[in-house]
């Protein structure tokens, strides 16, 4: 239309000739566009209310539908409801039934646990009745130790009065020496024209030297009749001693302790009235001790083969859960003949380590037992393998045969291994074995050879003690620090020098062998016994050390001539 009106105007402004015609046409297109828009409008009504007719119908099919779904929701609810209903009736029934159950087994524990708490009141009971008896016991053993502390006493009076008798005749003796004194006094003014002081100092002078070497003979004597009749005491009081000290002094190295998982399993170990703990006791050899300490039992022996089979055995009964005297003897016999097992391959392989191919099978048990064998907490297996090999490096440095030093070296303990169940001396017993099973010569000499009880007849024999002595006294092997060893020593040596007429002194054998060496010009054989002695109390007094130090004094003379 805008286009028709633009053209018009177009036409208009070129040539107003065609105005009229241009009009006319103008109001024909403007008639024709207004019919057209009528007709576009009673269309548009006609749509409109045939889309509110489409409308209301669908309207009202959507709530016929709404109608039916809420119908059938409703109707599929209460279906629903009822097996909702159902199911919780039968869950009911289930809950009730699982909670009788519960209940039911809940009192079977609580009835077990009654039970079980009983047997462990039963199981102290008897414990305790037992304590009671050990009490008795060492009461029983305080009142005969209290018998023999008074027989002590009747002797120690029985003494005081032989003192008593001495020290009336020592006085007598004072008293004659005394008038003898006043008689050689008068004797020396007359004759040397002394004055009485001088008289005096010389007579004292004189007398000190004299009663001096009386009593240092009086005092040897003495000495040698007390060492006849000390042995006894001697050997009475070191069982006393040992006897005391043993739980203090033995606990580190007597006991092994096994882990529990829990600490209800002790009853299991004790079992009915002990008999689990005593035929564990019985088929191990041990003393098994089950306290108020938790989740711990404690193993005591002075056996570590024992020991060990026993804390083996254990662990495995306990990882096991079954404990019973049959179930335990069958695993202790179990682990023993895995030991013996597993203490042969550890000779055969000390031995194939040392280079020993040739030793005799059956050797192999004793030398893998010295693993559970200890001199001083020294493990006696690896001291033997330092021992070898010392003797061998030292041989080798020698010029002599190393081979032989090593394996004297390796088998001079192995009396340990069964000297204390055959007992006597470890080299007796030990040289036994090597004769037994075939060892040469060299062998049973350095074994016999390295406590003295034969001469050397093979310089082998001499490396195996020398290294012996080294292993032993090795600073360390034998739990001491190397200052406190340094030290001792040092020691030792400075309380010697310090004494008038020693001219030298050593300290040896790990410090424990002293030598003094002394002026034979100054000092006679008494007197130097009496030095000994000096310096043996002085020791005793100043300085702290292990088992014994023994002084030795070298008192010699020399001469010496040249002839030319």
């Amino acid at each position: 239309m805008n286009e028709v009106i633009v053209g018009l105007l177009s036409a208009v402004f070129a040539g107003g000739a065609g105005f009229t015609a241009c009009k006319v046409m103008v109001e024909k297109k403007l008639k024709e566009k207004e019919e057209e828009y009528n007709k576009v409008l009673s269309r548009k009504e006609e749509i409109e209310k045939l889309a509110k007719e489409e409308a209301e119908r669908i309207k009202k099919e959507a709530e016929k539908e709404v109608e039916r779904i809420l119908k059938e929701a409703e109707r599929e609810a209460k279906i629903r409801a009822s097996e909702i209903e159902k199911e919780a009736l039968k869950l009911k029934e289930q809950q009730e039934f699982i909670i009788e159950k519960e209940l039911l087994k809940r009192k079977q524990e609580l009835e077990n646990e009654i039970r079980q708490k009983r047997e462990e009141l039963q199981n102290l009971e008897k414990q305790l009745l037992m304590r009671e008896s050990q009490l008795e016991k060492r009461l029983a053993r305080l009142e005969h130790r209290e018998e023999e502390i008074e027989k002590r006493a009747a002797e120690i009076a029985k003494l005081e009065s032989e003192i008593k008798a001495l020290e009336k005749q020592l006085k007598e003796k004072e008293e004659k020496l005394k008038s003898a004194e006043e008689h050689y006094i008068l004797e020396l003014q007359r004759i040397a024209s002394m004055t009485k002081e001088e008289a005096k100092a010389e007579l004292m002078r004189k007398v000190e030297e004299e009663a001096k070497l009386e009593a240092a003979k009086l005092m040897r004597e003495i000495e040698e009749e007390a060492k006849k009749n000390a042995e006894k005491e001697a050997k009475w009081t070191l069982v006393t001693a040992i006897q005391r000290l043993a739980p203090e002094a033995t606990t580190t190295y007597t006991v092994s302790v096994v882990d529990l998982p829990s600490n209800d399993i002790k009853g299991r170990i004790i079992g009915r009235e002990g008999r689990n703990i005593r035929a564990f006791e019985m088929a191990t050899g041990v003393d098994l001790i089950i306290d108020d300490t938790p989740d711990i039992v404690t193993i005591s022996s002075f056996d570590p083969l024992r020991r060990e089979i026993a804390k083996i055995a254990l662990e495995r009964l306990i990882a096991d859960g079954r404990i019973h005297p049959g179930r335990i003897e069958e695993v202790v016999e179990k682990v023993k003949e895995e030991m013996d097992q597993h203490i042969r391959k550890l000779g055969e392989e000390t031995c194939l380590e040392l280079g020993f191919t040739d030793v005799h099978p059956e050797l192999y048990y004793y030398i893998g037992k010295l693993n559970y064998r200890t001199s001083y907490t020294q493990n006696v297996l690896l001291h033997t393998k330092e021992v070898a090999y010392l003797a061998g490096m030292m041989a080798a440095m020698l010029g002599l045969d190393e081979k032989m030093a090593r394996r004297g070296g390796l088998m001079h303990d192995i009396g340990k291994a069964i000297s204390h169940e055959v007992g006597g001396a470890h080299s007796k017993v030990g040289a036994e074995i090597a004769k037994r099973y075939g060892e040469p010569d060299y062998v049973i000499n350095a074994i016999l050879y390295h406590h003295g009880d034969e001469p050397a007849r093979y310089p082998e024999a001499v490396l195996v003690a020398a290294a012996d002595a080294l292993s032993a006294a090795r600073p360390g092997a034998r739990r001491e620090v190397l200052q406190s060893y340094i030290n001792r020593l040092e020691k030792i040596e400075a309380i010697v020098n310090s004494f008038e007429n020693v001219e030298k002194s050593f300290a040896i054998q790990a410090g424990r062998e002293v030598r003094v060496i002394v002026n034979a010009e100054k000092l006679s054989d008494e007197e130097a016994y009496l030095l000994t002695k000096e310096i043996a109390k002085r020791i005793e007094k100043e300085v702290e050390f292990p088992g014994q130090i023994k002084v030795v004094t070298i008192r010699e003379s020399r001469f010496v001539e040249v002839a030319k």
